[in-house]
């Protein structure tokens, strides 16, 4: 047996007890893309492979224990709130149609119950502040409804927050922008900073009383795209208490291909798709152009850099993973679908990683930053009750 076969097995191993908790999944906007939500056309309890990133047979042969399914929506979407809502009603037929694999999950008791009972914790989480419609009324409709993170932005500016990939508008966060925040911290919702602007990370550090965490991104320093996280971000960590979850999308993590992809979406574009599409048609697209422009291959190793990289920066008590599966077209070798988590591990534990070091990666740093929210929130709510504050009251038009 190599040294890798025998790190993979040991891999597997540390999975069986301490599963991988996943910060982002885009299987429901898939599943709404590709067959509008008729599950039994993309049924997940078989092999999907040739559709998906993601099934159960996948996500067991990964070690997933808990996954955070994203209930995004597209912020050009002029009925977004409606649409939020169909997803996490697509992630509850979901959880009703394969109860025996899936658990619905709220807390982190709910976690660890989860993982007792061999079961995957679903949580959700809403990727765009443009998904609460300036209302924390709504913000807290989400919540009630089990949403337990809000990424603050998307690719684009929300009227309170600046996205990584919009021109700067509020500087970070409006006065409403910090209320948001504040809300989440009184809710028990995780904020989340993946996808925001520099200012708005920095801004929201300032402003949260609860650990933030990133579910989807991964180190400026190794890969210089503004939708990864700076070194002075990541040191804020130990202070916050929050978790950066390093993402595997190959733009994101590998410098060479960051200009490929930036010409790759105007190549989309010019043909009439939105950069984003992954339906059959986007992806014919794709392909063509990267048969004329063979597309940069990150690999396992790619993203353990950042994973070394960010641990220097923020501590091993600060890392967890977030995918980004079946919301990316592309993805790293050796990472190609939810199966790959084994790999991932498998290097790390080459390159030094102890096993303590990994569980706190996979399971325990998550699962903690969750139930750190929830404590905040019980002593904020026993201070002070909801707030109604609105946009035009906080960020009154100049």
């Amino acid at each position: 047996m190599t040294s890798r076969d025998q790190a993979l097995d040991r891999a597997r191993a540390l999975l069986r007890e301490f599963p991988v908790v996943d910060g982002h999944n885009d299987l429901p906007w898939a599943l709404r893309e590709q067959v509008r939500y008729d599950l039994a056309a993309r049924d997940i309890a078989a092999d999907q492979s040739a559709h998906l990133h993601t099934d159960l047979p996948r996500l067991r042969s990964g070690g997933v224990g808990a996954q955070y399914w994203s209930v995004y929506v597209r912020s050009d979407l002029p009925d977004a709130v409606p649409a939020t809502l169909e997803q996490i009603d697509c992630v509850r037929q979901l959880l009703d149609r394969h109860p025996e694999q899936l658990r619905a999950a709220l807390t982190a008791a709910d976690m660890e119950a989860a993982r007792a009972e061999g079961r995957i914790a679903s949580l959700m989480g809403a990727e765009g502040g443009h998904s609460i419609a300036n209302s924390l009324a709504t913000l807290r409709g989400l919540y009630a409804l089990g949403v337990r993170y809000l990424t603050l932005t998307h690719n684009d500016n929300v009227d309170w927050a600046d996205s990584a990939t919009d021109e700067p508008r509020v500087g970070g966060l409006s006065a409403f922008g910090r209320e948001v925040v504040r809300e989440m911290n009184r809710l028990g919702m995780l904020v989340d900073l993946s996808h925001v602007a520099a200012t708005t990370m920095r801004d929201a550090l300032d402003t949260s009383t609860a650990p933030v965490i990133f579910s989807h991104s991964s180190a400026r320093t190794v890969c210089d795209h503004p939708r990864n996280i700076p070194d002075d971000v990541l040191e804020r960590l130990p202070a916050n208490g929050g978790v950066a979850m390093v993402t595997f999308v190959p733009k994101f993590v590998l410098q060479a291909a960051v200009d490929w992809t930036a010409a790759a979406d105007e190549n989309m574009r010019a043909h009439g798709f939105h950069h984003l599409d992954t339906g059959p048609e986007a992806m014919k697209i794709h392909r063509a152009f990267e048969e004329r422009s063979p597309r940069p291959v990150a690999t396992v190793s790619t993203v353990a850099d950042h994973l070394d990289h960010m641990r220097e920066a923020a501590g091993i008590d600060h890392l967890g993973i977030g995918g980004d599966y079946d919301g990316t077209a592309f993805t790293p070798d050796g990472l190609n679908d939810v199966s790959g988590y084994p790999n991932l591990i498998a290097e790390l534990l080459q390159r030094g990683w102890s096993t303590a070091d990994l569980a706190k990666l996979t399971w325990k740093n998550a699962v903690r930053v969750l139930g750190a929210a929830e404590d905040v929130a019980r002593g904020v709510q026993a201070t002070r009750g909801p707030s109604n504050a609105t946009i035009d009251a906080l960020d009154p038009p100049a």
